[in-house]
């Protein structure tokens, strides 16, 4: 492996409406077909907002920014992909491995392209039960040294979500609200937690992301996107849910990296389906709005 070959052939997509698209929701997130036809439906909603898709990978040990539909197909069946965040990048390139990328890892390669939004899901964060644990996602700490900004519907509902967000705080991430004056949860649109921040359209986004270029800040922010309300489900429903999955997760000692692909797969059984449904319609939401906000940020720059 040459790596400053590599580096060579990551295209240079600045000045572009380009939007990033992780991989780890077609590995680790839904179940095939579902995951394949979400990524393919999250790249056709870029296309309507009037952006360019880049579904970002590492395939057989090298860095692909755009992934075909064949790989996409592929990557959908590959049971042995590598979940790949931050530390597991140098080791999957140089092994010549395939990999899933993770909120973390998008944003390192997306960067490397000059992508400046990125759409997925939910962020990981601080897990509950912290105290014993102490398992914080490599998501949070991305945020404050990598300059990308992501669009999700809010922190994954099944984190500890006031320690996520006061992590948060502390990396002086700034948190916008998408037409939302709470925090949106993932499942619920909703939420007790205030926001500071908000944005009544795709261009007060862009100009706040721009402003933060012009001042060097060097960081990425959070976009929270609630979820279609149609799709929205009861929040304390929702817990109660968590809940009984969070105690089949200890029963079955699951650690790491494992936590939330099983949490989110567990839920599909416990809400007979309801939380998968939910998930597919809020990603494709989230790659809409990240389309309408990188045509918008293009025009300032």
């Amino acid at each position: 492996m040459d790596i400053n070959e590599m580096l060579k052939e990551i295209p240079d997509l600045s000045g572009k409406p380009a939007v990033a698209l992780e991989t780890t929701v077609l590995t680790h997130g839904m179940p095939y077909p579902q995951n394949v036809a979400c990524a393919l439906a999250c790249e056709e909603e870029i296309r309507k907002a009037g952006a360019e898709p880049y579904t970002i990978g590492i395939i057989n040990g090298k860095i692909r920014i755009g992934l075909t539909k064949d790989e996409i197909e592929a990557l959908g069946q590959n049971h042995s992909a590598i979940k790949v965040s931050r530390k597991d990048i140098p080791y999957c390139l140089t092994e010549g491995l395939t990999g899933s990328t993770t909120v973390a890892a998008t944003m390192i390669l997306a960067n490397l392209a000059h992508i400046k939004i990125f759409a997925t899901g939910g962020i990981g964060g601080v897990h509950r039960g912290f105290n014993e644990t102490m398992d914080v996602s490599t998501d949070l700490g991305e945020f404050g040294k990598t300059d990308v900004n992501v669009i999700c519907a809010g922190p994954k509902a099944i984190l500890d979500i006031p320690r996520t967000m006061e992590y948060l705080e502390t990396q002086g991430v700034p948190v916008i609200g998408y037409q939302t004056e709470t925090l949106p949860l993932f499942y619920t649109r909703s939420s007790k937690y205030k926001l500071d921040i908000h944005a009544s359209s795709a261009l007060d986004v862009a100009k706040m992301i721009h402003v933060g270029d012009k001042l060097n800040l060097h960081q990425g922010s959070l976009i929270v996107n609630p979820i279609p309300e149609e799709y929205s489900l009861d929040p304390t429903w929702m817990e109660e849910k968590i809940e009984e999955a969070l105690t089949m997760m200890e029963k079955d000692n699951i650690h790491g990296k494992r936590v939330t692909p099983y949490l989110l797969d567990k839920l599909v059984g416990l809400t007979n389906g309801k939380s998968l449904e939910s998930n597919i319609s809020l990603i494709k939401n989230n790659a809409y709005v990240a389309g309408l906000i990188a045509k918008e940020l293009v025009k300032l720059d």
